[in-house]
């Protein structure tokens, strides 16, 4: 898609609060960024347990031909999984977005900055949601913590394009494919995940870990360091 119109999409991160999110276990991965099978980037995320509960950071750093984006994260969790404040800082094409939320009563206060205007919105809570910039391997890994638990159901994303809103996620499972991480078999988990409107397949080892994603802008894709997909095999012309 032309980069004249990705900019201000990347700039409207996909936002979401973590109320009642299930454990999550001391963890971190490390992904390449690539478009159409090029590398244009790196992408890292940590999950880390705190007294005060848990710390989830992400740093994404995209560089090509039309498309300069760069992201920092950092979310502050209680014991109950439910988020406390968020920071978020990244550029596009030197232009600056920062967002800043925390919990609020029974809704969640989102202020952004970006493009040179501010907004402020209250937005309602709900039970189970995500916090998902753009490229941001670490929330898709609490978005398949999400759909294990809650079995692919009630999980929201809060977006915050204009106003900001809340959308539905809806998953689906599809077969399960083969794999190989650091050379080693693997069997692959196969989801798709719909917000508003935009699609993103998303490939998670049995622990629900996050090996690949096919993202809803065309031709990129987050995949884990050492992770290789198997492509299915099609199936056999019957006999006549």
């Amino acid at each position: 898609m032309p980069y004249a119109s990705f900019a201000p999409i990347a700039l409207a991160f996909f936002l979401a609060l973590i109320p009642g999110t299930p454990a999550v276990n001391a963890q971190s991965g490390s992904f390449t960024v690539s478009e159409n099978g090029h590398p244009v980037g790196t992408a890292v995320f940590d999950f880390a347990q705190v007294p005060s509960g848990l710390r989830s950071t992400s740093t994404v750093k995209v560089e090509m031909q039309g498309l300069d984006y760069a992201l920092s994260k950092t979310e502050q969790l209680d014991s109950a999984k439910r988020l406390k404040h968020v920071l978020l800082s990244g550029t596009v094409n030197g232009s600056a977005a920062n967002v800043i939320g925390k919990a609020d009563g029974a809704h969640f206060l989102l202020n952004i900055s970006a493009n040179g205007h501010s907004s402020t919105t209250r937005l309602d809570s709900h039970q189970a949601a995500v916090f998902l910039p753009d490229f941001d391997p670490g929330a898709l890994e609490i978005l398949l913590s999400l759909s294990a638990a809650q079995n692919n159901r009630d999980i929201w994303a809060i977006i915050p394009r204009q106003a900001g809103s809340i959308q539905p996620v809806t998953l689906a499972t599809y077969a399960d494919e083969q794999g190989s991480l650091d050379g080693k078999p693997v069997t692959v988990h196969h989801l798709v995940a719909t917000i508003a409107g935009t699609q993103t397949n998303l490939f998670c080892g049995p622990d629900s870990q996050l090996m690949q994603a096919e993202l809803p802008q065309e031709g990129f894709a987050l995949v884990r360091k050492g992770f290789v997909l198997t492509p299915p095999k099609k199936p056999i012309a019957p006999m006549e």
